[in-house]
């Protein structure tokens, strides 16, 4: 309890100190990346059981924009972390809302879930197109050609970056991977291991399927709380 203490005491000096302006917008948001995963790996080491360890991590941040929300407000974001030990996956999901300190408990609406692997059917990967960047290109591209008797050489560059735009979105989809449990969870609650083109993902992703693939098929409940 003194680790999780001191580390939401710093979350909340290194926020006074970047409202106070001593600390770069930069700066602040590495520090706070980094106490933040840190008091989330504290939280987790709190709840295993003794001689259960984490063998392997992976953290993700959503942006999320709500239209009833000002443009001048910092959107809220989700933060979530998996952490994949011997016998179970667990999953911490936090909505971080700017100028509240993250604390990774009920306060701040922290869930946390766990999965026996046994669980476990499948880890099926998905793929969807960046809808926003072709759709951004296009704009370019028709704005590029409208305007082309007074941008002349400009118009050219715009149609091109626009065309690369909407290549990008359609070639290069966003990929993820599910995790299909028995029983299904709801859409809600569905385990998503998002960013797998880093280091991180692709090793929980193999981890995972090791796992799933060395235990037998016994349908257990998945999301309980723990």
């Amino acid at each position: 309890m003194t680790d999780l203490a001191g580390l939401r005491g710093e979350i909340r000096e290194l926020g006074a100190r970047h409202s106070r302006g001593d600390l770069r917008d930069h700066d602040f948001q590495r520090q706070l990346a980094a106490l933040s995963v840190d008091l989330c790996r504290a939280c987790i080491r709190d709840r295993l059981v003794e001689g259960e360890t984490v063998r392997e991590e992976h953290h993700v941040v959503h942006s999320h924009f709500k239209f009833n929300q000002s443009v001048l407000r910092e959107p809220d974001q989700q933060a979530i972390s998996l952490f994949a030990t011997e016998c179970r996956l667990l999953r911490v999901r936090t909505t971080l809302v700017a100028g509240r300190p993250y604390r990774c408990d009920d306060e701040d609406g922290s869930r946390f879930d766990q999965f026996e692997y046994a669980a476990i059917r499948q880890l099926r990967r998905r793929r969807e197109v960046r809808l926003g960047e072709v759709i951004a290109g296009l704009v370019i591209c028709v704005l590029a050609f409208a305007a082309r008797p007074w941008l002349q050489v400009t118009g050219v560059v715009l149609i091109a970056l626009g065309a690369a735009g909407v290549l990008h979105g359609l070639l290069l989809p966003t990929s993820w991977y599910e995790v299909e449990t028995a029983p299904p969870l709801a859409a809600a609650d569905v385990v998503r291991i998002d960013a797998v083109w880093r280091k991180s993902g692709r090793r929980l992703v193999r981890f995972l399927r090791a796992q799933a693939s060395d235990r037998p098929r016994l349908e257990l409940t998945g999301g309980e709380h723990v």
